[in-house]
């Protein structure tokens, strides 16, 4: 009787963990279809996105009025926004590919630059339509390459998730199509690198490019970046620091170094330039309690904590709370003109007053000893580009950088519309209205601090 309950109580074992493993097999091919699925659908929107991306740009080197060609030019923009979308979806983050997405964000921003302007006065140039005419060429080579790549897939029964699982285990079969074909789709688009796209564009990749060359000063070692560090936060002997340099993959040539305090048990981080010892950034690691200190004190700590390290006049431009940390954004002050570049950010502990953060990386990228602001038009006469309805309260000179990254020397108007408080910035070459800026409900005016 025993034996039979055992070999009943076994089978019903062995016939559990047998469905167990079947379903586990199930759900597994479930996902995997459904990955599988995705990666086709993406595919195929790609080439779908790239042939009406051919098709359109082509249309806009056959028209002249405005009418047709704004809209026109919006669609190529909505397009290669689209296409770039679809290529994002696709397992292709370990393949080269980033040459082709790149020309996909220049001509998407060619085009929405183009059509947003008043074609009317400032219709197309004949350099704007050879960039179209060379935008044409690389589409139809681009549009080619991804049907022949998609005929060979279907014709060959091609998964997407062998093509992952090649990327993945960096083991790329020679004979694999879909990646030797967005291979030759990347190859081709490097005969067009050199396409004109304005310096509308070129300012946008510059600002990507922005580097800490300028700065002054000797390149510094491990050894004088710690003395920095320990004037810097006037630190006893027996804080411990580390100083490793940042990889090769950094964005900038720095150190990085870490200091722990034994006495407060608290651990600051900070990376310094190479160049010149200058702090990019400071991180101070602990716990904050419940506010004991007011924004406006924390406001006086920021401002000391400034004056001790900044040579530069710096003027606050926004405050806000984040839970018990103040945090507090200034302004490079000269000749009475804010120039906003040129930021740093501070925070603070509102239990103690603590430095618990600075930013400088946008400052000293930026920064330029000295400028000659320019301001064409009267105050009274950018006044009258602003709503009638917006109700002005301070008026300041500004330098900010517009939305395709030039700098330009505006009036800055703050003030009410409704029950809202908004920054306008009005060029002060042209009267253009440059930016329109919505201040956050808690974000107080700069008198009330």
């Amino acid at each position: 009787m025993i034996r039979t309950i055992l070999i009943v109580l076994l089978f019903v074992a062995v016939a559990g963990t047998g469905y167990w493993g079947y379903s586990e097999h199930q759900e597994k091919n479930a996902v995997l279809l459904q990955a599988e699925n995705n990666y086709q659908r993406a595919f195929h929107d790609l080439n779908f996105h790239m042939d009406s991306l051919h098709d359109k740009i082509g249309e806009t080197i056959a028209m002249n009025t405005r009418n047709q060609l704004s809209p026109a030019l919006a669609q190529v923009w909505r397009l290669t926004s689209e296409a770039h979308n679809d290529v994002g979806q696709l397992p292709l983050a370990l393949l080269p590919f980033n040459k082709t997405e790149e020309f996909l964000t220049k001509m998407g921003e060619f085009s929405y630059r183009a059509a947003v302007r008043d074609l009317d006065k400032n219709p197309l140039t004949d350099k704007e339509y050879n960039t179209l005419k060379e935008l044409y060429a690389n589409s139809t080579e681009i549009q080619n390459e991804l049907r022949r790549t998609e005929s060979l897939a279907q014709k060959n029964n091609l998964r997407w998730m062998d093509v992952e699982m090649a990327l993945a285990t960096n083991k790329q079969p020679e004979d694999n199509t879909i990646i030797d074909g967005f291979k030759t789709v990347d190859k081709s688009v490097e005969g067009y690198t050199d396409v004109d796209f304005g310096t509308e564009v070129s300012n946008m990749e510059k600002m990507k490019d922005r580097d800490l060359s300028q700065l002054k000063g000797k390149k510094i070692s491990k050894d004088e970046a710690k003395k920095i560090a320990i004037d810097f936060f006037q630190l006893k002997k027996n804080v411990k620091i580390t100083v490793e340099s940042t990889g090769k993959e950094a964005k900038y040539d720095a150190y990085s170094l870490t200091l722990y305090n034994p006495e407060t048990k608290g651990t600051t981080y900070m990376d310094l330039t190479k160049k010149g010892g200058y702090p990019l950034y400071v991180l101070y690691d602990r716990n904050v309690g419940k506010p004991k200190i007011s924004l406006n004190e924390a406001m006086m700590q920021a401002e000391d904590f400034l004056k001790k390290h900044m040579e530069s006049t710096m003027e606050m431009v926004t405050s806000d709370q984040y839970d018990n940390i103040g945090v507090f954004t200034y302004a490079r002050l000269q000749d009475d003109v804010r120039i906003y570049p040129e930021t740093v950010s501070v925070k603070v502990a509102l239990d103690n007053g603590d430095i618990m953060g600075y930013e400088g990386t946008d400052f000293l990228l930026a920064h330029v000893d000295k400028r000659t602001p320019v301001f064409k038009i009267s105050e009274k006469e950018a006044r009258t580009n602003l709503n009638p309805n917006f109700q002005v309260k301070e008026i300041s000179k500004a330098l900010i950088r517009n939305d395709i990254n030039e700098e330009v020397y505006c009036y800055e108007f703050l003030g009410t519309l409704g029950d809202d408080t908004f920054r306008v910035f009005i060029n002060a070459e042209n009267g253009n209205e440059e930016e329109v800026k919505k201040m956050k409900e808690a974000e107080p005016s700069y008198n009330d601090i």
